[in-house]
């Protein structure tokens, strides 16, 4: 045993800091120095008490106030290494009021005071993970090839379905099958580039939740969205008027809770969600110009009929798509395969010949989305969903309440969104018999002849 009766503050915390290496035992560096192995115990239980040493008021007030400012930004090893750097510029008595201020253990803080110890004679950066440095490693895909991103996004345009109500996307292609497309047009892009990039411009895997993405497979169901893609692409070409057209969900009038949510001070008290309580019920009906990205609704207060459809298609070319296409004399619609527009209505077509078709001149192709597959309709996200989350948790207390949020719709790619008011009565139940049926200027397309037909207008019909 030593024959040394006292030991000063650091020669004790040295000790004791000694006894924390992973390789040592308290016995051993007792024996070592000469000193009970109880002696040196007490000391460690000295330490953790924080009696052995103390840190003036001062100081801990300071380290508390520096430890507040940097712990949100440190992960819990620079954490470690922070306090183990406080305790090595303060002093080993810190080490109770590290752990207390920190929450890190006793022993290890001691471990990283003793890790920061062996590394005193390390250049700055030399123990730091590995990093590239600037200009280094080779440069991502959409950087080597700048138009990748753009030949994916157009490639996405004919793929990309999306929910009315909300912001939600989904693409109908595989990223392995969007990289060899990618491929055949001389873009290099594995599928986990392309996946990569889909996660930049906002799209990621999902699993399906409560609502269905879409209906049965249909046999024709991609022969369908291909010819829709060739038909836009063409009409598109030429400068010819492209619109997408349906009918929103029917929207009760007056004061009822509105899905979503929206800032104000206190929530907004409603009345029970009941029908009979409703002032009118709102049909809205939309038309989306995809070469002007700009929309029209007009709201209906009567029955979703084809009648209402075709007067809606009317009145926008009358008002607005004429003076856009002066010199257009064809028009291409986008439907969905049920609803007012439905593909097997012969009210809907009917209507159409007698409006657009004769009384304009217009030859008007009507291209139907597959059944279940309405979600792809271009006029589902790029119009209606804005529009929904336009008037999130707001009650349509009246009819201009809902036109002004409508035509408020506005988004960061430029739409603009017109809304008028259709207060006349539309009767259910009209028959179109078999001769009148006949007459109409109607040509069926060789692609999917169902979904796809044009209707001609009748020149020595009119009046």
């Amino acid at each position: 045993m030593s024959s040394r009766s006292r030991w000063s503050c650091d020669e004790k915390l040295r000790l004791v800091l000694e006894t924390l290496r992973s390789e040592v035992t308290v016995a051993g560096v007792a024996r070592r120095h000469g000193i009970s192995r109880h002696l040196l115990f007490s000391w460690r239980h000295e330490v953790r008490e924080g009696s052995l040493a103390s840190i003036g008021k001062a100081n801990g007030t300071e380290i508390l106030t520096r430890w507040q400012l940097l712990s949100p930004y440190l992960s819990r090893r620079q954490q470690s290494l922070w306090a183990a750097a406080e305790v090595a510029a303060v002093g080993l008595g810190a080490i109770k009021l590290l752990s207390g201020v920190t929450g890190i253990s006793h022993q290890p803080l001691a471990r990283a005071v003793l890790k920061l110890g062996s590394t005193k004679g390390s250049p700055a950066g030399s123990l730091a993970g590995p990093s590239i440095s600037p200009g280094g490693g080779r440069p991502p895909n959409e950087v080597r090839d700048p138009q990748l991103e753009q030949a994916l996004q157009a490639m996405l345009s004919d793929q990309v379905a999306g929910d009315p109500m909300s912001r939600q996307r989904w693409i109908r292609s595989s990223t392995r099958n969007l990289s060899r497309r990618l491929d055949e047009q001389g873009h290099k892009a594995s599928p986990h580039t392309v996946a990569r990039l889909l996660r930049k411009l906002g799209y990621s895997l999902r699993v399906n939740w409560r609502k269905r993405q879409g209906g049965g497979q249909h046999p024709d169901r991609d022969e369908q969205f291909k010819y829709i893609a060739s038909l836009k692409a063409q009409y598109l070409g030429e400068g010819s008027p492209v619109i997408s057209v349906d009918t929103k969900k029917k929207e009760l009038i007056g004061n009822f809770k509105s899905a979503g949510e929206s800032w104000c001070r206190e929530p907004v008290e409603t009345d029970p969600h009941y029908a009979s309580y409703a002032k009118c019920v709102a049909i809205p009906f939309g038309i989306y110009d995809l070469a002007q990205n700009a929309g029209y609704v007009t709201v209906g207060i009567s029955n979703s009929t084809s009648e209402f459809a075709v007067n809606c298609l009317e009145s926008w070319w009358r008002l607005h798509g004429r003076s856009i296409y002066p010199q257009a004399n064809r028009l291409l619609i986008f439907a969905d395969g049920g609803g007012a527009n439905g593909y097997n209505l012969r009210t809907w077509k009917n209507d159409l010949q007698d409006k657009p078709c004769d009384v304009f001149g217009l030859t008007v192709t009507v291209s139907h989305y597959p059944p279940g597959c309405s979600k792809w309709n271009p006029i589902e996200y790029r119009l209606f969903s804005h529009i929904s989350i336009n008037w999130a948790g707001q009650p349509l207390r009246s009819l201009p309440v809902m036109l002004a949020f409508i035509r408020g719709t506005k988004t960061s790619t430029g739409l603009v969104v017109e809304a008028q008011l259709d207060e006349r009565i539309y009767r259910k139940g009209r028959k179109v018999p078999e001769r009148q049926f006949r007459e109409l200027g109607l040509t069926a397309h060789d692609v999917c002849p169902l979904w796809n037909y044009t209707l001609s207008p009748r020149f020595n019909r009119r009046s």
